[in-house]
This record gives structure tokens, sequence and C-alpha cells, in this order.
């Protein structure tokens, strides 16, 4: 039910997660390798384009035939087989349309898919050091309107290049065979339309690049104070006028960038929409000389002129298309720009364990989330928790109790050391698999826009109805999701801000329960709540911890005194360890946040 989407296409560049990039660029021959599952109908696209341009020239051929022998020769019969097979072939012209349309639309919106899922399932596989140092704007600009924005670059431009190609070359085979001097006075005017391309090309590139680089900006504002956690904090403040400016100058840069992509080329452009009339008034001034000598007749020049819009038209078109896949080159690279960075990798020979006894080891395990080594989060720490022992860890606020147990589900690898369970590295296990094992309750609860019943499910989508439950009466929120108007299928809202505090807190027991892990983690899982709130959920948590190797970080230390040990944290270190009374008793660190504690 929750399973993700699939991966339809695979990138395996290996890249660092400082984001350094490597050769991995948006090629032409990286976009087209998008197209490689759709051979098969790409290749009935290009077959359709093809008889598509063939009978494209019907139309100019007939009418030479109808000038030049029908009409000149007072033959009925030979005019209506002309103008039927004009009919017939603009017939048959539009139904291959409408098939090459269907096939191109669905290769189109296939790849964009395919993109669009490769690109969301890698971001899942990214480390959280990604997360905690990119805008969320900014990975939503790149998922949602960096894909939407290459849509017409798929789904049309590529086609339309293979059109307007064969277009021209079986257009210059057929001008060429009507007559030689006015083809090559139609073709001399080409370069004309094309000489310019690159450098207005790079122009468009840049211009764009600086333009998606401003709406990620505009992206991450909008994310940031429309998100209601956001938007309190800005009510809160009285900081609406302020916002209000700021989205005002961001906007207003954005305008002004638009402005600009869409002034360049602008000249050129003109330029070459003006050789489309200017060719065919060469051609009718030269061949209309011509044809009054008596060198060419009266048909072949108007078969001609007929002839050149499908020249310089798709000559046009190309000149222009050519702009817009540079331009669109710069959205490519963000997209395999995110593509191209460092996911999360098991070891080569990482073991998917299947159960584990739950014998926990940090062997002087240090973390540092910089490479400076100026500030190290954790320094040096060594422990052993036994199967079945519930160890809490306490400590001054940015002391690196957070830190710590985000190191058991291997959230974050420390820069030294080693950690085991059962006697095993995690590093030499894969990540799936170690984390299945692994429940976790944090302070801040993360409910997702969806009912109830679908968040629990979160945790194990096989999960039966009485399975479900069985575990919410576990964690005491059976009885208040029965009195909701719509049970099990109440929509929580954004984030779960429908429910309160305390109610979010026992789903997410709850939702944990059914994992049914062998090894539990508290990260400050009642420091939110009320005396009151605060004593249910330890209520909840009692048949959740039972039999479990739990870790337990504690804001309040009263609810720890009956932990099997307490680890006291300070400055990244291990510098207390003990039960609570042999820790009181020695009048240390642990003893003054417990009377701390006790006061607030």
């Amino acid at each position: 039910m929750f399973s993700g989407p699939p991966v339809y296409l695979m990138w395996s560049s290996m890249y660092n997660p400082e984001r350094q990039r490597l050769k991995g660029r948006a090629d032409l021959r990286r976009i087209a390798r998008l197209f490689r599952p759709y051979w098969w109908m790409e290749c009935q696209v290009i077959a359709a384009i093809f008889i598509n341009s063939l009978l494209g020239l019907a139309p100019p051929l007939l009418t030479l035939a109808i000038i030049d022998k029908a009409l000149a020769h007072h033959d009925q019969s030979a005019l209506t087989t002309y103008v039927v097979l004009m009919v017939v072939s603009a017939i048959g012209s539009g139904l291959i349309g409408v098939y090459q349309g269907y096939l191109n639309a669905l290769v189109g919106e296939s790849i964009i898919r395919d993109l669009n899922c490769a690109l969301v399932s890698h971001l899942h596989r990214m480390p959280l050091s990604f997360f905690t140092a990119t805008k969320t704007g900014e990975i939503m600009n790149r998922v949602s309107s960096d894909v939407e924005s290459v849509d017409a670059v798929v789904t049309g431009t590529l086609v339309s290049i293979v059109t307007n190609v064969i277009t021209v070359a079986t257009t210059l085979v057929t001008i060429f065979l009507l007559d030689l001097r006015l083809a090559l006075v139609s073709v001399a005017v080409v370069p004309l339309m094309v000489l310019p391309l690159w450098p207005v090309g790079r122009r468009m590139y840049e211009a764009r690049k600086k333009t998606r680089t401003k709406k990620d900006e505009l992206q991450a504002a909008t994310q940031e104070t429309l998100s209601v956690s956001g938007i309190q904090l800005v009510k809160s403040f009285g900081r609406e006028r302020y916002e209000h400016e700021r989205f005002y100058k961001i906007t207003s840069d954005l305008m002004k960038l638009e402005v600009n992509v869409a002034l360049v080329g602008r000249w050129f452009m003109m330029a070459i929409t003006a050789m489309v009339v200017i060719g065919p008034g060469v051609i009718w001034l030269w061949g209309g000389l011509a044809a009054i000598k008596g060198d060419i007749t009266t048909g072949v020049l108007v078969s001609f002129v007929g002839l050149l819009a499908r020249l310089y038209t798709p000559v046009s078109a190309l000149a222009g298309v050519q702009v817009q896949i540079i331009s669109a080159l710069a959205v490519f690279e963000r997209i395999f720009d995110y593509l191209d960075m460092q996911e999360e990798r098991d070891s080569e020979g990482a073991i998917a364990i299947a159960g584990i006894q739950g014998r926990i080891a940090f062997n002087n395990v240090t973390l540092q989330y910089d490479e400076t080594g100026e500030r190290k989060a954790l320094d040096d720490i060594s422990f052993v928790i036994e199967p079945g022992q519930v160890v809490a860890f306490v400590g001054p606020s940015g002391a690196g109790k957070s830190s710590l147990i985000n190191l058991l589900p291997r959230l974050y690898d420390p820069s030294s050391g080693d950690i085991t369970i059962d006697g095993i590295d995690i590093k030499h296990m894969t990540r799936d698999s170690l984390r299945q094992h692994i429940g976790i309750v944090s302070q801040e609860t993360y409910l997702f826009h969806d009912t109830i019943a679908h968040n629990l499910l979160y945790a194990r989508p096989d999960a039966t109805l009485q399975e479900i439950t069985e575990a919410c009466q576990k964690a005491n929120i059976h009885e208040a999701i029965q009195a909701m108007p719509d049970g099990y299928d109440t929509i929580v809202g954004e984030r779960g801000h429908k429910l309160s505090g305390g109610e979010r807190q026992r789903i997410a027991i709850a939702r944990v329960l059914l994992k049914d892990p062998e090894i539990l983690v508290l990260d400050e899982a009642t420091s939110a709540l009320d005396t009151e709130n605060e004593a249910i959920i330890q209520k909840a948590l009692t048949p959740l911890m039972r039999g479990r190797t739990c870790l337990v970080v504690a804001h309040r230390l009263s609810t720890i005194v009956n932990a099997d040990l307490i680890n006291v944290i300070a400055g990244g270190r291990l510098v207390e360890s003990g039960h609570h009374q042999s820790l009181m008793a020695q009048n240390g660190l642990y003893a003054r946040l417990y009377s701390t504690s006790l006061q607030s």
C-alpha cells in the first residue's frame, strides 16, 4: 500500500556527499538515453513522420500537374483525379498525424513519469545530511517545476526536430529535381538563418540558469512561510509586511530575469521570420522572369513557391528549437545534478539481518559533521547495552544525545570507531534490514496528511484491522480514535495538526508497536507535553518498551530513574555512567541536572 514508486530508470554515476559533480552532465547523449525503453514506439513515430512528410509533398506537386497538365490540356478527368488525390492525401496525412500525436504524447509523458520517479526515488535514498543542508523549497522546485519545464522538450521539441529535418530533406530533394537554378537560389539564404544560432543559444542557456536559481529561492521562501510552522512564526512575530517585501523583491528579480529570457534572440528571430517572406519573394522575381522567357512552366514556378514554405518554415522552426534545447539543457543539468549526488549505499558484501538479540556496543565512536575537525559532536564514546536493557542518555542541550542515537539506524555514520549489534558492525549490514529492527519515537511526531489508518499502516502495510486496533489499545489511543466522527478514517491534517500533541504522540507509539522492532529509540518523546499528557504517554510506552532493547533520550529526568543504566553526555563525551542512586551519590553533573529537572 505504501511502497514507493518503481525506479524506471537507473543512473549509477558515482559522486560524493559534498555535492561535487563529476562527468555526467546534461549532454544530448544522456538525454537520448531517456528514450531507450520506448525505442519501438519512437520508430513508429519516425515512420509516421516520414510518411506524413511524403504526403505533404502531394499538394504542391499535384498543383503543378493541375496547372501544366489538366488545365493546360483542358482535361476534366485528369483535373478530377488530381483533386481527389489531393483530398485523399490530406485525409491520410491527418489520420497518420493523430496516431503520431498519440504515440508522441504516450512516449513523452512516460519519460516525464520515469524522470520524476527516478528523481524522487533517488532523493529518498539520499543521506539525512543532504536534507539538513538543502532548503525544502529548492528540492521541491527540482522535483516538480524543473521536471515540468522539460516536458515541452521531451513531448514536443524533439519530435519537432525530427519532423522538420525530414521535411527539409524531402523538400530539398524535390526542389532540386524540379529546377536546379531555383533550388540553388532558395538554399542560398538558409545559412543566414542558422549561423547566429550558437551565440544566441549560449545567452539563452546562461539566462535560463539564472532564472531557475531565482525560482529555487522563491520556492524555498514560499515553502518556509506557508507551512503550518512557518505561518505560525510569521504571525506570532507580526512579520507579514516584511515577508511581503521579501517576496516582492524576489519576484521582481525573477520578473527581470524572465523578461531578459523573453528578449534573448528576438532580433535574430525577427530576421528569420523576414527571410520566410523574402525567400519566396526572390523566387517569384527570378522564377517569374524565367517563366516569362519560357525557361520554366507556370506550374513549376507555382509548385516551387509552394514547396518553399516546406523549406523555410521548418528551417526557421529548427532555429528556434535549437535555442529552446540549449536553454532546456540548463534545466536538465539541474535535474541530473541531483541524480548525480551521492546516495546512501551499502558497503560491498553487506548482509541482510533477519533477526537480532539486541546487544549494542559503541566502540570509541567519534562524530564530526564537518571536515575541519574543529568541533566534534561526539568524542570517543564507548558503552555496551545488553539485550532487553533500558538505557537512558541525559545531558545538557547540545551535548550530543540526538547525534548519538542518530548513528544507530545509520542516519549518519561515525567519523571513527564502530557500532555493533550482536557483535556485527552495522556498516556490514544492509541499511534496510538494520532499520527494520529499530523503532523510533521522537519529540517531533510526523504524520502524513492522510487518515489515521494509513498513517499507522506506514509501519506495516500488511497489518490487519485487528492488529491496528490492538496496537492502538496498547498505546491508549483506541478510544480517542473511536470517539472521532470518522474513526480510523479521520484525516489528521498537515503534519497531524488536527490532533492534539498527546494524540499525535500516541499514534506514533501505536505505529512503532505495529512495526514490532527489537530495538526501540525514544528521543525526548514526552518533552513537549504537559504533565497530564506525559503521564498518559508514559503509560502507553510501557507495553512498547517491554522485552526490547531501549535507548531513551530524556529531558525530564524523573521519567528515567528506573532505567537499567544512565549515561550522562556532556560536550560530546560520556562523562558519567551508572544507576540513578549511584549517580546521585556522585553529586556530579547528573545530580545537578536531576535537581534542576525537579524544579522545572
